[in-house]
């Protein structure tokens, strides 16, 4: 099957902005529903484990998610910090080898339908699901009135199996359950080997490479200051990191290096020393000093703390080290720490 098609490849997954872009010959489909902030090890294993079973029946497997994140539509004044955003989310969707994704744009009147509302519009006339999988603790419709009982008689009335994820595989080897909130506490924390070991990846800072105050330059460590548009912000402090550009843009000197991975030393947070008070993400490039990378979207992939961030009293003495850090940077991400 091609995508000229309307349908899918097996290599890809095919995402839907809207229902409207779902085709109406696909199924029968294996669906389930969720935000998957992380596309943590447990999403993992019940997605893959997910795509195994519908390999084997012939049916095709799709994840449904929202954006916004529902708790920022009903109460925007506190929207939740997400992980990641939404590009990656779907790239780490398409990793576990589902065959699709409808991202639902999620409002008030989409929250308005009842629970039979919905999964007649969505998960019986949009995905044909001949399956639906869940969790113990889902809720949907209205009020979050519906949960895993309503959706088994749904599933009677409507002819379409329910499977309830077994708990056992949403839980680590530590005996603690897999969780968004987990690697929320790490981030905040600066733990990033345990959030890695959490996510089955580094975690990920995405944005645009924006014009400085050129300090860094102007004391050898010339940075990539990053405006982040995606991925939770971490503990303040120095990072070692790799540095990708993900699409140059406008920028044709950018182009070259358009995902190749560099290894970089990144300040996050508020540079005391010059009197800094507005959050700064800044990424120093080891081994490509004099790039021209500006007004390119970046990716950086966090691999482990060194230390917060420190009023050092003069630009000598944050000189000396910032070349610490260079110097450690360098160990931590030759001594395969950038697995993931």
């Amino acid at each position: 099957m091609t995508r000229d098609q309307g349908t899918m490849t097996p290599q890809a997954m095919t995402t839907w902005r809207s229902l409207a872009d779902v085709p109406t010959s696909l199924g029968p489909t294996i669906v389930t529903l969720g935000n998957f902030d992380g596309v943590h090890l447990g999403h993992q294993a019940v997605l893959t484990r997910m795509v195994a079973d519908a390999r084997e029946r012939g049916q095709v497997a799709i994840a449904m998610t929202f954006d916004p994140h529902p708790k920022a539509v009903h109460d925007p004044a506190h929207p939740p910090v997400l992980i990641t955003g939404t590009q990656d989310k779907l790239e780490r969707l398409e990793a576990t080898g589902l065959d699709g994704a409808l991202v639902v744009r999620y409002t008030l009147d989409f929250a308005q339908q009842t629970a039979e509302e919905f999964v007649v519009r969505y998960l019986v006339e949009g995905l044909h699901a001949a399956t639906v999988v869940v969790g113990q603790d889902t809720r949907f419709g209205r009020g979050n009135a519906g949960d895993v009982e309503t959706m088994r008689d749904l599933g009677r009335k409507y002819g379409f199996a329910v499977e309830v994820i077994d708990d056992a595989c949403a839980v680590s080897q530590s005996g603690r359950r897999w969780s968004s909130t987990w690697v929320r506490e790490l981030l905040e924390s600066g733990d990033l080997r345990a959030a890695t070991d959490v996510l089955g990846r580094h975690h990920r800072l995405r944005g645009t490479v924006i014009h400085g105050d050129a300090l860094g330059r102007t004391i050898g460590f010339p940075t990539a200051n990053l405006d982040v548009s995606a991925g939770m912000i971490p503990r303040h402090g120095v990072y070692a990191g790799w540095l990708t550009v993900i699409d140059a843009c406008d920028n044709a000197l950018a182009k070259p290096l358009v995902d190749t991975r560099m290894m970089a030393a990144v300040s996050l947070g508020h540079n005391y020393t010059v009197g800094g008070s507005d959050l700064r993400v800044e990424a120093f490039a080891l081994d490509a000093v004099g790039i021209d990378i500006y007004d390119t979207q970046v990716a950086l992939d966090l691999v482990q703390w060194r230390r917060p961030m420190l009023d050092f009293g003069s630009l000598e003495a944050l000189t000396a080290a910032l070349d610490e850090d260079v110097t450690w940077t360098r160990q931590v991400l030759s001594q395969g720490h950038d697995s993931c």
